[in-house]
């Protein structure tokens, strides 16, 4: 399977869009105290704006990306890593407790995980493409 540039660009789009939108909405624009309470490590305000920050950094190759296919290698690895920690947090800790606290913040906790391990097979592919393959 191969994809177009510009489905490509869409999907470092779609990355930056789920990353600062996501954030932002969930977060309630880091007024959300539930999601930090849960896991006051990885998704601390800061750790939030860190996330909003990777989105800009999808954003900002979105066109070129064929340049730094190494840059698109570490972004597929920081999905990765917040695709574990976020199955270590199911496997600890009462999803159902963060909903009773708030439900957006159950939402966020109950789909973050699954985005990250979307876009860390979209990276990974984009880096194996660029690697290894011509893309058409």
């Amino acid at each position: 399977m191969t994809l177009k540039d510009s489905t490509i660009t869409k999907g470092f789009i779609a990355a930056a869009i789920a990353n600062i939108g996501g954030v932002l909405i969930f977060s309630k624009f880091f007024t959300n105290s539930v999601i930090s309470d849960f896991d006051p490590v990885v998704l601390s305000n800061f750790g939030l704006l860190m996330i909003v920050v990777w989105g800009f950094a999808y954003l900002s190759v979105s066109k070129h990306y064929s340049k730094i296919k190494w840059l698109v290698a570490v972004f597929a690895v920081e999905k990765l890593i917040y695709g574990v920690v976020w199955i270590k947090w199911l496997i600890n800790n009462d999803l159902s407790a963060v909903y009773a606290k708030d439900t957006m913040a159950g939402v966020f906790y109950t789909v973050y995980g699954i985005n990250d391990w979307i876009f860390f097979i979209f990276f990974l592919y984009v880096f194996l493409v660029l690697v290894f393959g011509k893309n058409k």
